[in-house]
């Protein structure tokens, strides 16, 4: 699996959002600066993050955007399921119940749905917040 850098960019978006809550809603273009992402590209992951309720935002002189919730309750997996889709490694893991002809015979499928169980524990396990606490500890500043 390869994260694109939809998703990387979208997890930095919402995590500059997070470092910010006190503030409100903040511009894209205070975001696309301090990340170092074009405000253009942060444009096209905008409606991702509104469409699966990641994002507020609001029109107008004080306008912007602010995270939907609780950065202890966002989730690195929630960022990524609403930029990458499924985090199936395999496609016959996309759909429950699974309704590939071979699934009953398939001896590796094990292997794959280990693996989607592993990526999405560890994904659903680490919040906003403790990407902020952890940053804090390590040095301050935090790079995704």
């Amino acid at each position: 699996m390869k994260i694109s850098t939809k998703g990387r960019y979208a997890l930095r978006m919402l995590y500059d959002l997070a470092l910010h809550q006190e503030e409100g809603y903040v511009s894209l273009k205070d975001i696309a600066d301090r990340q170092g992402i074009s405000k253009k590209y942060l444009e096209q992951i905008v409606p991702l993050l509104n469409k699966t309720g990641l994002l507020r935002t609001n029109r107008g002189n004080k306008g912007g955007y602010m995270l939907a919730g609780k950065a202890d309750e966002i989730t690195v997996g929630d960022i990524l399921r609403a930029t990458e889709g499924s985090l199936a490694p395999v496609a016959c893991l996309d759909f429950e119940p699974n309704e590939c002809p071979r699934a009953a015979d398939c001896s590796t499928l094990f292997v794959w749905e280990g693996l989607y169980k592993a990526v999405n524990e560890y994904l659903d396990g680490i919040s906003l917040k403790d990407i902020i606490d952890r940053g804090i500890s390590i040095s301050g500043d935090y790079c995704i």
